[in-house]
């Protein structure tokens, strides 16, 4: 298995519906505005084994100071194979001369991503209002 990684935003509301109900996002189960999503978003990296895709992360910026990931997820049938590692550093080669490149992570990926260079902040929250459940 060779797994391939792609700088696109096109993706087909199916390949993003199989991705995101794999991690048991709630937003997979809006698989067209997601497809409309990848386009806005300024990066997006996504991994491949073969035709199939495995895992993505989007980030928004302000084009010089400010970075936000907002998407990471990686299929469940393909964790502990750094792919999840491999997007991260590519977000952080992209914007490595940004001032803040900023991450809401669930307490579950604190670990992860504190290994990937973040650090949690004790003095801030994250907050929403959303429609999602998950």
């Amino acid at each position: 298995m060779s797994i391939i990684y792609k700088d696109t935003h096109d993706f087909t509301p199916a390949e993003l519906e199989r991705l995101f109900l794999s991690v048991e996002w709630s937003s997979g189960h809006f698989p067209e505005k997601l497809a409309e999503a990848m386009k806005n978003f300024r990066t997006v990296y996504s991994a491949w084994d073969a035709d199939k895709l495995i895992g993505m992360i989007c980030a928004m910026d302000d084009g010089i100071m400010n970075a936000y990931v907002h998407y990471l997820l990686v299929d469940p049938e393909y964790h502990g194979q750094t792919i999840g590692r491999n997007l991260v550093d590519m977000v952080k080669e992209k914007y490595k001369d940004y001032l803040r490149i900023a991450v809401i992570a669930y307490n579950d990926e604190l670990r992860f991503y504190e290994n990937c260079g973040f650090v949690k902040s004790d003095d801030a929250s994250p907050m929403f209002i959303t429609m999602l459940w998950t």
